[in-house]
């Protein structure tokens, strides 16, 4: 049988936890073909983020001629969108529906603080996503408020969808909610919390990424949006359970995509 193909625009990471190199992990690991336009190119590991180089909008709108031109894409997800004129150029083929089931993983800044992206780039987006997933920190630059409880994210996650996008995801991976991790999704006239048991671990780089590239996995086959994200949410509870233990890097390490320890 002929796999679902998938495609990610996100950026490069080359300690290959995050970015592309994650989203490609996810979507082997679910069953799915992934395919890819690189938006750009950052030199960081486990420790932190060195550099950035952010790609041509025209190198961007050619890999996306490519890859649409010849694939049939059944759902796409963005991660890091580096500058507003590259997002603008993902835009344009979101606004002729060439970008089918669109999650937008909105990253604005890593997890060792260095900015990735600007609020402009991701907005440009939005209103094109079917679901999109910030967490805490990114649902609060995004509304201009500060999100730290659950009250809170339910709060911004209809903040952002009132802007367009159809379903929206507050992940609450970085708050302690009584030894939980909650989500929060919003969309259809409905607001649900995702729980699950909160894991301990050092190695939850490229979370964000993994959790929405699952969800783009699951769009292609069909499920609607809650079946996506919960059965989303799951896998990655699996992979940073399997990674908690690892010792890849001396910073934050990755997740274990492929069950390798579980």
């Amino acid at each position: 049988m002929t796999p679902r193909t998938v495609l990610t625009i996100a950026g490069s990471d080359s300690g290959a936890g995050a970015g592309i190199q994650a989203d490609l992990k996810v979507f082997a690991a679910l069953g799915a073909y992934g395919t890819s336009v690189i938006t750009a190119v950052t030199a960081q590991n486990t420790r932190g983020v060195n550099a950035v180089l952010p790609l041509p909008p025209q190198t961007v709108r050619d890999q996306l001629d490519s890859v649409l031109g010849d694939f049939a894409v059944r759902a796409v997800k963005t991660g890091m969108l580096a500058t507003p004129a590259v997002a603008d150029a993902v835009a344009e083929a979101a606004q002729a529906g060439q970008l089918p089931r669109l999650v937008v993983d909105p990253v604005l800044v890593a997890t060792s603080g260095h900015r990735l992206g600007v609020v402009e780039a991701v907005e440009r987006l939005l209103p094109y996503a079917e679901v999109a997933t910030p967490n805490c920190a990114e649902a609060g630059v995004l509304t201009g408020r500060p999100v730290t409880t659950v009250v809170e994210m339910v709060a911004a996650a209809e903040a952002i969808a009132a802007g367009g996008p159809a379903h929206v995801v507050v992940t609450g991976g970085d708050l302690d909610a009584d030894g939980e991790s909650v989500d929060v999704l919003v969309g259809g006239g409905t607001t649900t919390l995702l729980r699950a048991p909160r894991v301990t671990t050092r190695h939850s780089h490229g979370t964000g990424c993994s959790f929405s590239a699952a969800i783009a996995v699951r769009l292609a086959s069909g499920d609607p949006v809650p079946v996506a994200v919960a059965a989303a949410k799951e896998y990655v509870t699996r992979a940073l359970t399997g990674a908690r233990h690892w010792e890849l890097g001396a910073g934050r390490g990755p997740l274990d995509h492929f069950g390798w320890s579980c």
